[in-house]
């Protein structure tokens, strides 16, 4: 592979990512290369329930961005079988009308089980993008709704996406999805239900709901202006018809411009690294679990646990103790 990433160059880019995802170690020591240069591509991340149009949205804002010269990346996240861990990677098929256009990259991954909607190999295939000097990279979750929160530790800017019609108005808020929103979007505004919804989730943002930055930070009164506060926007989007996205982008610049502006940008980088290094940890911590299982003692313990002769919890003292003892140090 070359030692160069470039939008365009896109077959060398993909060779690049597949590397990444497996975990090759080549790969993987050039993005940590590559993450000590900062790049200005504006990461966006897009979330929300199924069947709110997440896909369709990306679609039709990277048309749009494409049209002033912007070269865009979008990674589609999709949920894999829990028995053969495979996907469809069907956001591609919903986006194969971007395909004949070489200033846009997409490329579908599944998730591999791993939580919070993203998967494991995103973050860094995400600076390999940065790298290839894309303007915007577009990262869609798996949208599986209450846990669809990871987003929140590798995006600059997060939409979340409703759509009127699913149920439950106010899903967003019950999901805790609305608490990682930078700016909301009602889909599917020609449906009769789209203005109230969009009033809903505007009512339950002056409630309280809405936030100085991002992810749990304090509440802000809703009569606060943009200088000291982000106010999240609720804006009422048509991805199909193109209704609302310029007004969508505007917002999108905003928010970037927002953050570079005030001490919210480096407050988030520090949630974000902090987040993103006890992610990592974890999966590391559970590497070296899965190298110095006791197997034996594993099935001993399920066992037990299965004929109700011992509790999980004893099991998983028992056996981290000895996964312990066996990569303590001599």
């Amino acid at each position: 592979m070359s030692e160069t990433l470039s939008w365009r160059a896109p077959r060398e880019l993909a060779r690049w990512l597949s590397a990444i995802e497996r975990g090759d170690a080549k790969a993987l020591a050039k993005v940590r290369a590559l993450y000590r240069t900062p790049s200005p591509a504006h990461v966006i991340g897009i979330t929300g329930v199924p069947g709110s149009g997440k896909s369709t949205l990306i679609a039709t804002l990277a048309r749009a961005l494409r049209e002033a010269q912007h070269p865009v990346a979008v990674l589609s996240v999709d949920p894999s079988s829990p028995f053969t861990r495979g996907a469809i990677l069907g956001d591609r098929i919903r986006m194969r009308d971007l395909a004949g256009d070489p200033g846009v990259f997409i490329r579908s991954l599944a998730s591999r089980g791993a939580p919070g909607g993203l998967a494991a190999a995103t973050a860094d295939m995400v600076t390999a993008l940065e790298a290839a000097g894309f303007d915007y990279v577009f990262v869609e979750t798996v949208g599986a709704g209450q846990d669809d929160v990871a987003i929140a530790r590798l995006a600059e800017t997060v939409v979340v996406v409703e759509a009127p019609g699913l149920g439950d108005d106010v899903q967003a808020i019950k999901a805790g999805l609305i608490e990682i929103a930078d700016i909301l979007v009602v889909n599917k505004a020609d449906l009769p239900e789209a203005q109230r919804t969009a009033q809903m989730l505007a009512a339950a943002l002056a409630l309280g709901f809405e936030t100085v930055g991002h992810h749990g930070a304090a509440a802000m009164p809703a009569a606060q202006d943009v200088q000291h506060g982000w106010r999240v926007p609720v804006l009422l989007v048509s991805a199909t018809k193109g209704e609302g996205i310029t007004a969508l982008i505007e917002a999108l610049r905003q928010h970037r411009a927002w953050l570079h502006t005030s001490n919210e940008g480096l407050r988030r980088k520090r949630r974000q690294a902090e987040a993103e290094i006890y992610a990592r940890l974890y999966a590391q911590l559970a590497r070296y679990v899965q190298m110095h299982l006791d197997q034996a003692a594993l099935q001993r313990w399920v066992e037990a646990c299965a004929m109700r002769t011992a509790h999980p919890e004893e099991a998983a003292e028992a056996l981290l103790a000895h996964v312990l003892q066996a990569i303590k140090p001599c």
